[in-house]
């Protein structure tokens, strides 16, 4: 890490500010602070995790691939959902891809899922929706579909789908 103002690679630290390292330029005095923690991933591998999942891998595999926890996948991917109105395309779907996910936390008694609904081909979210793996979450995300034209439903043929899904899609 350089000074901001020198760009010189001397520096002391000088205490700790909103929980970050303060720093002290040894040539020129000037204070500054970390702008991104070092045990913080870069936003190209977070979108590298959003990429491999869209493509098909679970947490765990992406986590393997890339050198991280499969719980911060589980983060990162669950932070891209929640923007997903920021992302939304409003054009014809071919196929919507509907998946579960879930994943343990803690001493595995506690179980966080949500589900989601992706452009096969398009490769981009349509809609994410937090809850348990019930049946209920499901319908949630279904209703999401009501207004949008789409040619074709895939699935991995999880018993609850049938509950909201309509046999004829």
């Amino acid at each position: 890490m350089k000074c901001i103002k020198c760009n010189s690679k001397e520096r002391v630290k000088r205490g700790i500010i909103n929980n970050r390292q303060r720093y002290t330029c040894k040539n020129c005095g000037y204070n500054y602070t970390v702008e991104q923690k070092s045990t913080a991933y870069p936003h190209r591998v977070k979108r590298q995790a959003l990429q491999l999942y869209l493509e098909g891998l679970g947490f765990r595999s992406i986590g393997r691939f890339l050198g991280v926890s499969h719980v911060a996948v589980y983060h990162w991917i669950k932070s891209f959902g929640e923007k997903v109105d920021e992302i939304k395309s409003e054009t014809t779907v071919q196929v919507v891809e509907i998946d579960e996910m879930h994943t343990y936390i803690g001493d595995k008694k506690t179980t966080v899922g949500s589900g989601l609904l992706v452009d096969r081909y398009g490769k981009r979210f349509i809609n994410f929706v937090l809850g348990d793996r019930s049946a209920g979450t499901g319908q949630k995300l279904w209703d999401e579909l009501k207004d949008k034209e789409i040619g074709m439903v895939a699935t991995d043929h999880w018993k609850a789908y049938g509950q909201f899904i309509p046999h004829e899609t």
